[in-house]
């Protein structure tokens, strides 16, 4: 696949501007390429390399909306999707939320890209492969992994002026690591945009450890215990509560921001105060596009919990408006302070506890208070003295990461992660916390 230049992508967008009739349009082109090796029972299953450009069109007459897309590129093409967008918004239903496309933009470039990932090959993929795979072997384990490595370029544009150009790159790793009798298991998961900072073999023996070390698992009494989670198994539990930061949610009545007869809990403290989250596009660690692309707005560094109070709702362009608030684009990025403190330093300071490596299957019971259930797996482990002092059956909880942020004991050193449940990419950190509430055993490994 070639990939498209900025000079490219903005004489097809120039083009696609002057052919519609419509009262306002927007063009997005996408372009990727993306490798790929996945491997079970220690053998190499599928290989491949995946590449797709694609051009999105969409047009407004009024608040009527059409939108079309084409992965091809001739002057044919692009006027027949123009013209397919416009033949859809003239039959669509007004939009009561329509709001027009944003005025021209100042997009701050982002380090997005990374040469080291978009040199990556099949050599490369089948090295990580490798070394899981005959590490495995040699302490009779067997290994499932998946890596996936990705190259992509972005470009939008609208008839209000606004142009951005940027390309990304990004890998992705997860590896679960078996005793050939199925009693003991181990994972790892790593996301990062720059390969220099991607250790295969560190990562491999991090999932090789667990394996080995959760065999002969004892069962512990459910119940509430000081727990440290592992950057991982925090994240997809915080996840769903970052997911849950909408103003009109909020607003509406229908998330844990809700205030009691109307309105949100911006600026209420609701959390421990060493509880500090923002996004920033501009992050060293997780970078990320400098607009928001389902409405173009650029987006801002911006606290969103300050010390322990709510200090940023998110507003759509629509919301923003009917309540006299400015629009920003959506965070792109989610990153919560830490400290420099290890996994085994938590352990070291912990008379008794549950290190947990994962967590998974949850499900929201109630949004509420944000009261979620699910399952450890992978590498649960006692803690004793400050050591780690047997493996123990897994647990279901049910936990809401609010009352989890109000228990904090201390807090880790922070990890890269794209969350399982989360639309953002993630810094964040391991910690321990008071009082976990896991409320039945489970038999799985």
């Amino acid at each position: 696949m070639k990939f498209l230049s900025q000079e490219e992508t903005k004489r097809i967008s120039d083009k696609l501007l002057s052919l519609t009739k419509a009262d306002q349009c927007e063009v997005t082109i996408n372009g990727s390429r993306k490798g790929n090796i996945r491997y079970a029972r220690n053998a190499v299953s599928t290989a491949g390399l995946i590449e797709d450009t694609q051009l999105v069109v969409s047009v407004a007459f009024g608040k009527k909306q059409g939108t079309a897309s084409v992965n091809e590129f001739d002057d044919k093409s692009l006027e027949k999707a123009v013209r397919r967008a416009e033949d859809l918004a003239r039959l669509a239903p007004e939009n009561p939320e329509f709001m027009p496309t944003p005025t021209k933009q100042e997009y701050k470039a982002s380090q997005t890209f990374f040469q080291k990932t978009a040199d990556i090959d099949p050599e490369f993929r089948a090295q990580v492969a490798a070394y899981s795979i005959e590490n495995s072997r040699k302490n009779k384990l067997v290994a499932a992994g998946f890596f996936t490595d990705g190259t992509q370029f972005t470009s939008i544009a609208n008839s209000n002026g606004v142009f951005g150009y940027q390309t990304d790159t990004g890998l992705d790793f997860t590896l679960t690591v078996r005793t050939e009798d199925g009693r003991g298991s181990g994972w790892v998961k790593r996301s990062v945009g720059d390969a220099s900072k991607f250790d295969a073999r560190a990562a491999s023996d991090v999932a090789i450890e667990k394996a080995l070390r959760s065999v002969d698992a004892k069962a512990l009494e459910p119940g509430r215990y000081t727990v440290i989670l592992e950057p991982a198994a925090t994240s997809d539990v915080l996840a769903y509560m970052f997911n849950s930061f909408s103003a009109r949610s909020a607003d509406e009545g229908r998330s844990f921001l809700s205030k009691k007869g109307g309105g949100n809990r911006m600026g209420e403290k609701l959390f421990d105060e060493q509880v500090n989250v923002w996004a920033d596009p501009w992050d060293k660690d997780v970078a990320v596009l400098p607009w928001d692309t389902g409405s173009m707005l650029a987006r801002e560094r911006q606290d969103i919990i300050k010390n322990g109070r709510i200090a940023n709702l998110d507003y759509s362009q629509y919301w923003a408006k009917k309540q006299g608030k400015r629009a920003i684009g959506t965070p792109g990025n989610i990153i919560m302070a830490g400290t420099n403190k290890s996994t085994e330093e938590l352990i070291a300071n912990t008379k008794k506890g549950i290190l947990v490596t994962r967590t998974w299957y949850i499900r929201m019971v109630d949004p509420q208070s944000v009261l979620l259930t699910g399952l450890t797996r992978d590498g649960t482990f006692y803690i004793e003295n400050g050591k780690i002092k047997h493996p123990i059956k897994n647990f279901r909880f049910n936990e809401s990461p609010v009352s989890m942020l109000n228990n904090i004991d201390e807090i880790g050193k922070p990890e890269i992660l794209s969350g399982d449940e989360s639309q953002y990419q993630l810094l964040i950190p391991a910690m321990k916390v008071r009082d976990f509430n896991f409320t039945s055993l489970s038999d799985a490994v």
